[in-house]
């Protein structure tokens, strides 16, 4: 079994820049893409080779999510919990200020269809 609970594809000007995953333990990661070589996601994120180990939702991430009155509205839209910031993150995903896109990848195996 994967230890990957969700999964991110993190793209920068529509070219995959990395993924974002939570592992079922609660930390996350973010690592660049074989062979990325455009600009870092963010300053405090150089591209390298090694990923990033968050013990919480990272910041640079959580920086990116709507505040007030339009936090108010995609929880209640989307029926979001407020402390689900990954949902949070891939509800707008597509629709960031500046150069990211972010959308859900399914992680683990594929789910058997159940037959009746």
């Amino acid at each position: 079994m994967s230890d990957v609970r969700r999964e991110a594809a993190i793209r920068q000007h529509g070219c995959l820049a990395g993924h974002l995953a939570e592992s079922h333990d609660g930390t996350w990661a973010f690592t660049y893409a074989k062979g990325y070589a455009g600009p870092p996601v963010s300053l405090t994120l150089p591209v390298r080779s090694e990923g990033y180990v968050f013990q919480g939702f990272p910041a640079v991430f959580e920086g990116l999510l709507p505040e007030g009155p339009q936090l108010e509205a995609l929880l209640r839209k989307h029926k979001i919990d407020r402390a689900d910031a990954f949902r949070q993150l891939v509800t707008v995903g597509a629709d960031l200020v500046g150069s990211l896109t972010v959308s859900e990848e399914p992680s683990g195996p594929p789910l058997e269809s159940s037959k009746t």
